[in-house]
Parts: C-alpha cells; structure tokens; sequence
C-alpha cells in the first residue's frame, strides 16, 4: 500500500477535520472574543501592563470593523453590535487586570458577556441576510415593475383602441409578449351583456388601421378560455415579406401529430392535421401554388406513417422531382445504396390517374373487411393509423377544376375522386386538391366544402378569381392586398381560425436532400391493403409504366385547365383520351362544334391561331387568339361576353354580373378593359352617361343608322 493511501485512510478514521480557513460565526466568535479577553488580561495582570492599552486596542477594533462595514454597505444595526462587542470587550480586559481576571466575578461576568455578544452576532446575522434577500426581491421587483409598466401602457393603449373602434370595453387581464420579438398577445374579458369576440374579430382591419400597425400586420381576434374571454393577437413586424427556405431539419414527422405547412405572423410553424380531414389549396399562377404543393410533398415524405399518391395530368409535373433522382439512379444513399422515391405512386396520364383511384377505393373497402378485429380491440371506428398501417394521402394536381370539368372522361375522373373522398375516411385515406382560384365552380361541390376543412389560399395579390369569403366563411377582415407577397396567404384549420401565413420555398436541391434523408422511413403498404390493391398497385414502378417519365415525354392528356397541344383543336381537347385524333377530327359534327364553342365561352379558352374560324354565325373564338394580350382568365372570358352580344353590344354592368359567380370580378375592372379596348379598337363606345354600350368590333359594321 502506498504511503498516499494510508495518510488517506488515517485522515478518513480520525474523525471531522476543522477547516481553520472558515470565518466565524456567531458561537465561534464569542468563544473567540472571551478567551482572548481573558488571555489577554490574565497576562497583562501578570506582567503588570498598563489597563489602558486594553482600552486602545479595543476602540482601534472598533474603529476598524466601522470602517469595513460602511464599505461594504452593512447596516447601522450591524455597525453598532460590532462596535459595542469590541469596547465591551475592551472595558471588562480593562475592569479585569485591575481587579483580578480569576475570580468569580469576573469569569462570570465574562460569561456573560460571551452569551450576549452571541446573542447579538446571530441576530444581525439574520437581520443581514434578509436584508440582501430584500435587496434581490428589490432589484426583481423594479425589473418586474418596468416589465409591467409596459405591459399597463399597451394594455391600456388597446383598451382605448377597442373602445373607440368597436364600441364596447373590455377588461385585459394578461399581456404576452411574443418570443419571436415580431408582436403580442391580449387576454381580455368581455364585458356583460352578451358580447362576442366576433364583435372585435370583424372590426380586425380597423383595428389595424388604427394603430398604424405595418403593411401585413394585423390584429386578430380568437375566441378566449371561455365565451366571455378573447384573445387578440398584434403582429408588429411583418415576417411574410421575407423569403424563408424550409427547414433544414428533417427530423420525424407523423400525421397524428400534424404536418407543418408554413408560418404565421409571429413565425410560428402552421400544422395540418389530415387524418380525418382533406385538404383545398388555391392560387393562380404566379402564387407559388407549386412551390407549396412540393412543400406538402416535403412534410408527407418526412412522416413515418405516410404513403403519398400523386395525380398530376400536366405531365406529371407536381410529382417528378420526387420520383426521377431515384428513378434513374442519379442518387444514393450515405452508405451508397438506392433510394425510394420521395412519393409512393406518381399518376401523369388519365388512365394510371383512374388505376390509381380504384385501387384507393379498393383498399378502403379491403381495410373495412380486413381490420375489423383491430378495430374491435381499439374500441374505435377509425383505423389506428401507424408505420405499420400507413395513411395514405392523394395530391391531386388542379384536382378542383378536374371536379368542376364538363368532359365525359374527367367526370368519370371526379366521380372517383368524389368516392374516395366519400368512402375513406375513416380508414386513413385522405385527398390534397389543388385549383386555381376561390370561386364558385371550385367550391361549389358540396363534399369538397363538407370535407376540405383544412383550407389555403395564395394569393399572390390577384384579386380576380380569389373569393375569399367562399374560401374562409365566417371569416371576416381577410383582403387580398394583405398577403401581395408570393408564398404568401391565407390558411385555416379545423384547429387554426383562418388567418396570414406563408409557406417555405422549397428549391430543387431541397428535393434531393429530402428524398435520400427520408428514403428509409417511408412505410410499406399493409398486406390487408396491399392484397386488396394487387398487381396494379405492385407494377406501379414497371417500365411500361414509367417510360414517360423517363422520356419526359407523357402522353397528352387534358383535365379542362391545361392548355392545347401544338397542332391540336382549340379550347378543351374533349378527344385526348382517343387514339385516332387525326381521323376523328374532320368528323365532328355540328352539335360536338357548338359544344365545343360553349365550353370556350364558359371557360374563356382560346383555340389555335392557325385553326380557321367557326363557319356558323356563332361565337367567333378567332377574336380571342392572341392570348398574350389578355391579363387573366377573367379578361378573356369578358371579350367572349363582349363578342357574343353581337351588334346590340352590353355595358360594364352586364359583364359584372355575369362574371361575378365565376371570377369575382368588379364593374370597376370591367370599366377598365372596356375604355382599354375602346382605345385600341378592339371595341366601339356608343352613346354617352347611363346609356352608353360597347360593340365589339366585328360587329360594328352591322350597327343600323341612328336617327
């Protein structure tokens, strides 16, 4: 054993070791203090020294401890007991050595004096302690105080607002600052009398106004802890004008906890909750539809418990940058093996878009047959979704206007989609439609209103063909001029009132990083499901099948929005699912003519340039070749209006009108294209004030003489 280890183990066995360093305390001290007294004057007695000096070292103690106590802030009770102790102390050495430092008298009054200097050293002790405790509650206090006083001011600033913009006086009970540092939070009590928090709510954009908040910062009202509560949230710094690139992260996702879509005002991340809801996103082009579309792709790719299904009839375009970099080898793993597509199954022309819906359809009703045990040991209606029974969720590219299509074989496309949306909910089968716009074709189908609950609208700052009152209903103060930003929006949730926000973009490289950090967490399809799917599901990666995407050269197909192929009819292709067009073409006959012009009519397409015009004395859709010239769907579909009333002509109101349902448009703006084309000559103005009409050029010729 070395000699370390034995003077280690002596000092651990000779008992408590005294730590000669500490200071006194009050105990210590006394000891200290009455048996150096006494030391001192048994010596002094003995060798005769003069009293005096007792009283010199004893009032130099004194002096010295006041000093050190000033300097460090002590108190004068602290001050006083130290001085005392010191000239008491002094005075019975003193006493002592005159009188004799044995005798009773004196040890026992030096007893004395040593319980009392104890007595006195404890209390200042404490008293000194919750002096310093005082002086930190003090310093927080004062913090807590300035906190406060900001906290009053905005509190009392809002009250004011509310008052003398909505009319009635709430009470705030609570102010929260937001983190982020980008606004606040009011928690406020209605007064009595009925009133709601829609009072305040519908009032948001005077509000705003009215505390001169930024350009895309607003003060929104949501209901409180109860009905007589509400919660008010005042974005002070507008986070929606910067492009923020999506998170980096790409950490575990699952559709029972929600899916992130984007960020609110104060920066917070939007979730989607989709396993009972479906999904409605709508913007025109230009909105950043797309970019949101592979920012949904993004988060379904990351979630453990997701297979995504992709119909996308414009070349399969949606869907792509996540298939090809798998498809064709270009990227790997970090251990250099393959990976999965980032998409379970991408549909790009009608036929696999119909496959794909039937066997959606196939494996709800399988899982209804399959799981019924599960669901009797669950105690539930709803299929227990998890890595092992994963939701599956279908994007549908423009699905909304597939919906809204006149065409035969895109109605019998709808009518699928329509049952999958009808028939799957409950076992984990969901749908993400896409349209161009918030109008009435879109939302006019009753069973996207009844399921969509989980709603977006990007609008880029196009106000034509962005209703967004049908969007959101209920939802009062939401303008388009508050989101002119791309990316940017509106979106609302079963959960989230519908409010600003703004998705990430998402780039290319973004794609790629995504697809190979998710490829192993993609589940596999159930084999209750996959049994019910079979081959068609199975061979959905055969080469016969994933040519086109190779090729980049899908076969043509039309969902009613795309426009026309080179060389093909003009308006909607009604025969792109036939294999002869060219020996079809010459034989439509008038009726398919006549259909085909209405069609143009309702939805403003415009045929070829070099197709000759219409030989009967219809709608000459000639007038609308040049596309380009025309601003948006709207505008065209007022030229049509325009050409379509012949020689009598129409005004501004009449358009309005008969565009308002479809694309929201005002008379204003019909005033406008209608003075625009008076100017260039595509229109005549005749007459003047309340009687004024437009003709169309064409006809102008046909005007009879007035008079």
């Amino acid at each position: 054993m070395s000699s370390t280890a034995t003077a280690k183990k002596k000092q651990d066995s000779s008992g408590p070791v005294l730590d000669w360093t500490a200071g006194h305390g009050p105990v210590t001290g006394a000891l200290s203090a009455t048996t150096g007294a006494l030391a001192i004057a048994t010596t002094g007695a003995a060798t005769g020294m003069p009293p005096a000096w007792a009283l010199a070292v004893g009032a130099a103690g004194a002096a010295g401890h006041t000093v050190v106590g000033l300097r460090v802030r002590n108190a004068g009770r602290t001050l006083a007991t130290r001085a005392a102790s010191w000239i008491v102390g002094a005075g019975w050495t003193t006493w002592a050595m005159t009188h004799g430092p044995l005798t009773w008298s004196a040890l026992g009054s030096l007893a004395t004096i040593g319980v009392g200097i104890g007595a006195a050293a404890h209390s200042t002790a404490l008293f000194e302690e919750a002096r310093e405790d005082e002086a930190i509650a003090a310093a927080e206090r004062q913090i807590a105080r300035e906190l406060s006083a900001e906290r009053r001011a905005i509190a009392a600033e809002w009250v004011d607002r509310i008052q003398r913009v909505c009319g009635i006086t709430v009470r705030v009970l609570g102010v929260e600052m937001w983190e982020t540092g980008t606004g606040f939070s009011l928690d406020a009590e209605l007064p009595p009398g009925g009133a709601t928090y829609s009072k305040i709510a519908s009032e948001a954009g005077r509000l705003s106004a009215d505390a001169r908040l930024p350009h895309g910062c607003t003060a929104t009202a949501s209901p409180g802890i109860d009905q007589g509560r509400v919660i008010i949230d005042v974005t002070t710094v507008n986070v929606l004008m910067e492009e923020r690139t999506y998170p980096t992260d790409y950490g575990l996702l699952s559709v029972l906890t929600g899916i992130p879509w984007g960020y609110r005002t104060n920066a917070e991340q939007i979730l989607a909750f989709l396993r009972e809801q479906c999904a409605l996103v709508v913007g025109p082009t230009g909105s950043g539809k797309t970019n949101m579309v592979h920012a949904i792709l993004a988060g379904f790719a990351r979630a453990v418990d997701v297979l995504t299904f992709v119909i996308d009839l414009n070349a399969g375009s949606a869907g792509l940058p996540w298939v090809l970099p798998a498809l064709n080898g270009s990227l790997k793993s970090e251990d250099g093996k393959p990976v999965r597509p980032g998409i379970d199954w991408l549909a790009g022309t009608y036929d696999e878009a119909m496959l794909m819906l039937d066997v959606a359809v196939r494996i709800a009703k399988g899982r209804k047959r399959g799981y019924q045990d599960l669901l009797s040991q669950a105690n539930t209606d709803l299929l227990p979704i998890s890595s092992k029974i994963p939701q599956i969720m279908i994007v549908i590219d423009e699905g909304a206007e597939i919906l809204a299509s006149p065409d035969r074989d895109m109605r019998k496309l709808a009518e699928k989609i329509l049952e999958v949306i009808r028939i799957a909910r409950a076992m984990g089968v969901r749908t993400v439609l896409t349209a161009l716009g918030a109008t009435g074709s879109v939302l006019g189908n009753l069973m996207i209103r009844r399921e969509a609950k989980v709603r977006v609208a990007l609008t880029g700052g196009e106000t034509e063909g962005m209703d967004l009152s049908k969007m959101f209903p209920g939802s009062r103060g939401l303008r388009v001029d508050q989101a002119p930003h791309k990316g940017a929006g509106f979106m609302g949730t079963p959960e989230s009132p519908a409010a600003l926000f703004k998705a990430w973009r998402i780039l290319p490289n973004q794609i790629r990083d995504i697809i190979a950090a998710t490829s192993d967490r993609h589940p596999v399809l159930d084999s209750v499901s996959a049994k019910a799917a079979g081959p068609e599901y199975a061979r959905r990666w055969d080469h016969s099948r994933t040519e086109w995407m190779q090729d980049h050269q899908p076969e043509p197909t039309s969902t009613g929005t795309e426009q026309s192929a080179p060389g093909a009819g003009g308006g909607l292709n009604l025969s792109a699912h036939r294999t002869d067009q060219a020996g079809k073409a010459g034989g439509d006959d008038d009726l398919m003519r006549r259909f085909r012009e209405e069609i143009d009519a309702q939805f403003a397409t415009a045929p070829d340039p070099d197709a000759p015009p219409p030989a009967s004395s219809g709608l000459n859709l000639s007038a609308l070749r040049k596309e380009s010239e025309q601003d948006s769907p709207a505008q065209r579909a007022a030229l049509a209006l325009l050409l379509a009333a012949g020689h009598e002509g129409t005004g501004a109101s009449a358009i309005a009108r008969a565009l308002a349902g479809e694309h929201g448009t005002t008379r204003q703006t019909v005033v406008g294209w209608l003075k625009a084309w008076a100017d260039d000559g595509t229109a005549v103005r005749i007459g003047e004030g309340t009687k004024v009409r437009y003709v169309h050029r064409q006809h102008a010729s046909e005007q009879p003489p007035e008079g």
